[in-house]
């Protein structure tokens, strides 16, 4: 007998898109099956997907929940993004299954306990699965350097570095190169990926001050301060850093410009392997968004660029180049994201997390055409493979975990803000959407379906294990 049976969806499955029944049994996928080979077998449990896409759990591979904001009053702490549990129901009303934050080193710490605490805040929190990049800040001591290999062996093989401080106001968080090469090294040993937020902090401090001294101060200047050309100088000394450590392979997060893909096509030309992130921000706004009322909202680091940039974005989805689509999600409320108002004090990241299986949906499946199977790939397979949870996670396949979506194509509206879960606002309000998820699954158990919750505080910290093909080649 199965726990649950999914009967008569389209499937997303690694042999293309059919018309399945998916049966569960505990926490796993025991059969995806023609329709009517199970249909004298008995589960407890039956959902009729007919008309609707089952597709595999979202996978956010960039999120930021508890993370610093704004600066503390007073000397006070900073105000923190918000936590996991807030974070992990909206994601998942979403479709998203699994989440990727980060475990910040602190100077003067070893990695356990950086890791240690930040465990702490998501476990028995997090209603979704979770995993962290080890981040690192500033100048690198050679203990932590040898602290890495344990952590890594630990399930966490991906690193996140700064090659920025990203704000003047903002002064550890930029690595060296000296100490990336020497990260880059460590990783290729030990079978990690480097996570890297690429732009070049001199040309980005020198435009912070030049704009400065010239009184546009603006947050709608920021495109001239976090520039394609900054992208461009920065991705391509991290490229060529990587390409002379044998065994490194990188993942560039969220790449916002036809620079950054231009770079990353030709490391991968000559054979390395090399991986692009975007955001959906960046896909479908531009610098000219700023100028809208409360124009911060649309806003990340690196800055929105031009329209010739997104369309390089797109077209790297389709040559490449760019792998995933995530999110960089930082939920705060409208009036703390839109408190900055000058190009060194805008909040960056913006509540995305839950309208992006959806808002993706609308623009690549209903608006561009791509297969079912891409959009899968960039929402939560691709994820999956680069950062080590496939096969456990990113498919429909006998033996991996039942993350799953019933996903129903026939809802046609604007995304709402009172629709969400999230935030008191979104950057997608009144964006066209062809489709949500109707059904959530977390490890074959139900934790929405129809509008109603049903889970908490179930989720687990997903150990990961980079594959030596996702390293040693362009996959």
């Amino acid at each position: 007998m199965f726990d649950l049976i999914i009967r008569n969806g389209l499937t997303v499955t690694p042999e293309g898109a059919q018309v399945r029944d998916v049966a569960i049994v505990g926490e796993q996928i025991a059969a995806v099956m023609a329709p009517q080979t199970l249909k004298d077998m008995a589960a407890a449990r039956t959902i009729d997907a007919s008309g609707k896409i089952v597709l595999p759990g979202g996978i956010d591979p960039h999120i930021h929940c508890d993370w610093p904001v704004q600066p503390g009053k007073d000397g006070g702490p900073p105000l923190l993004s918000a936590g996991s549990a807030h974070v992990s129901r909206a994601a998942l009303f979403g479709g998203t299954t699994t989440l990727i934050d980060f475990a910040v080193w602190n100077a003067g710490e070893s990695l356990e306990q950086a890791i240690r605490r930040r465990d702490a805040q998501w476990r028995g929190q997090c209603h979704c699965d979770y995993s962290f990049h080890v981040t690192l800040f500033g100048k690198i001591p050679d203990t932590t350097l040898d602290e890495l290999p344990e952590a890594m062996q630990s399930g966490l093989p991906t690193v996140k570095i700064f090659t920025t401080n990203i704000r003047p106001s903002i002064t550890d968080r930029k690595v060296g190169f000296g100490d990336i090469w020497e990260i880059f090294k460590v990783l290729a040993r030990h079978g990690g990926l480097a996570a890297i937020h690429a732009e070049e902090d001199d040309l980005v401090m020198h435009m912070y001050e030049k704009l400065i001294k010239e009184g546009r101060v603006g947050f709608e200047n920021m495109p001239e301060v976090h520039s394609a050309l900054s992208e461009d100088l920065a991705f391509r000394h991290i490229l060529r850093l990587a390409e002379n450590v044998e065994g490194a392979a990188l993942y560039m997060m969220h790449v916002s410009a036809g620079t950054g893909v231009a770079a990353i096509r030709e490391s991968r030309a000559r054979g390395y392997p090399i991986y692009g992130e975007t955001l959906h921000q960046y896909m479908l706004y531009n610098a000219s968004d700023y100028r809208k009322p409360n124009g911060q909202m649309y806003h990340t680091y690196p800055s929105l660029k031009t329209e010739a940039d997104q369309q390089a974005l797109w077209r790297g989805t389709v040559d490449g180049e760019i792998s995933t689509v995530a999110t960089d999600g930082i939920c705060t409320s409208l009036c703390t994201k839109v408190h900055g108002k000058r190009i060194d004090d805008t909040t960056g990241g913006s509540a995305g997390v839950e309208p992006r299986l959806s808002v993706m949906y609308a623009e690549m499946v209903t608006k561009r055409g791509y297969s079912l199977e891409k959009f899968a790939d960039h929402v939560s397979t691709h994820a999956a493979r680069i950062m080590g949870l496939y096969p456990r996670k990113g498919v429909i396949a006998p033996g991996s975990d039942a993350d799953l979506v019933v996903f129903d194509p026939t809802i046609r509206r604007k995304v709402q803000v009172k629709d969400l879960h999230e935030a008191d606002y979104s950057p997608w309000e009144g964006h066209d959407i062809t489709g949500w998820p109707e059904t959530t699954i977390l490890r074959g158990k139900v934790m929405v379906h129809k509008g109603e919750f049903f889970g908490e505080s179930r989720g687990q910290r997903v150990a990961r294990k980079i594959p030596d093909r996702i390293r040693t080649r362009p996959c």
